[in-house]
């Protein structure tokens, strides 16, 4: 099985940065597409920003110029840099995972726990 573990979100005051991690673990051949998605209270689950195991990144029209996402193949973490953070950046934020897997090269996708990032303004 393959298990992505964040790091703990936590309370920023509006204007402030803030970075997350991801690290994937367990039985992985290969790691694919790594992202980041969150969601806000009652609203739904929207991507943030991915990255393809080659460096090629897509962001959220409302994090572009402010969120930098980046990744170690090396070390099979995904991190997430959020700059000048907004209370509307508010929300529970999921790291999302594809890939094969070591034993049997199968597809797999799995999905963090979760983390709360908290804006103040």
């Amino acid at each position: 099985q393959v298990q992505l573990v964040e790091s703990r979100g936590g309370l920023v005051q509006a204007g402030g940065s803030l970075r997350l991690s991801c690290v994937a673990s367990g039985s992985i051949f290969s790691l694919g597409v790594m992202g980041w998605y969150r969601q806000a209270p009652g609203k739904q689950r929207e991507l943030v920003a991915s990255i393809t195991s080659r460096g090629t990144t897509n962001y959220a029209g409302s994090v572009k110029g402010r969120f930098t996402i980046s990744r170690d193949n090396a070390k099979n973490t995904v991190y997430l840099q959020m700059n000048s953070l907004k209370p509307e950046d508010t929300a529970v934020y999921y790291c999302n995972a594809d890939g094969s897997d070591a034993i049997i090269r199968k597809y797999f996708e799995v999905w963090g726990q979760g983390t709360l990032v908290t804006v103040s303004s």
